[in-house]
């Protein structure tokens, strides 16, 4: 079960239409409550939100889905006008699973949902419950980061980035490697995205300790390295 949430009925219909073409079952909402109404009943396989909507956001729809533990892991594509890089990074870093602007192809949003069912059906993968790197101490189930005694907040993606290098210590890391392990195979964007990335993780890990910043090393032409 898919649902989707879109103001726009003719953009709500062509592409619900689409889906069910396609051999997927489909509600779509044309509002949040309605949306959240459903939820509380019967929880779908895959959600497709629009962020422009006329009772609530649908970024603070995400945020509220990612804190519920019930629908924390439930995939999420963004499908908004809101198009720019930043505005799909802020939707990925929130911890939306894909982002498609429009105007977006009947096909690819197919293709999309697809992909991401298929994801979503994948076992999931154990990860250890802490890492230690010098003074940065992750722990994958709380999903925080200390360093130097100070706790550091990162965001979904940065989290998940500095687990991988942490994991991964002292191997050097592809930026192809560190996309498709971070942000998913099929994730339409660049490796622009680690590099902005690890920008913001490093300003991040040394307000909290300055040597921390220099942990995570570039090497030139392939990626990026931690070094305890």
């Amino acid at each position: 079960m898919i649902y989707y949430v879109e103001d726009d009925k003719n953009i709500r219909d062509l592409a619900t239409y689409a889906l069910k073409q396609a051999g997927f079952e489909v509600v779509s909402f044309s509002c949040a409550k309605d949306f959240e109404d459903a939820c509380a009943k019967e929880l779908p396989s895959l959600v497709l939100l629009d962020i422009m909507l006329p009772d609530k956001d649908g970024l603070e729809i995400l945020s509220e889905l990612r804190l519920d533990p019930a629908t924390r892991r439930l995939p999420v594509m963004m499908l908004t006008a809101k198009g720019s890089e930043v505005d799909k990074a802020s939707g990925l870093d929130m911890g939306a699973d894909d982002y498609l602007a429009k105007p977006f192809g009947l096909m690819e949003l197919v293709s999309r949902v697809r992909a991401l069912l298929r994801r979503a059906e994948a076992p999931a993968i154990a990860v250890s419950g802490k890492c230690r790197c010098g003074e940065i101490t992750l722990d994958a189930e709380a999903r925080a980061v200390i360093v130097d005694g100070r706790p550091v907040s990162l965001t979904l993606k940065e989290f998940d980035l500095l687990h991988m290098l942490m994991s991964n210590s002292g191997h050097v890391l592809s930026r192809a490697t560190l996309l498709e392990s971070v942000w998913g195979w099929d994730f339409a964007g660049n490796t622009r995205t680690v590099d902005a990335h690890v920008q913001t993780l490093r300003q991040k890990l040394a307000s909290a300790l300055p040597e921390a910043a220099s942990m995570i090393q570039t090497v030139r032409g392939v990626g990026y390295i931690l070094r305890s």
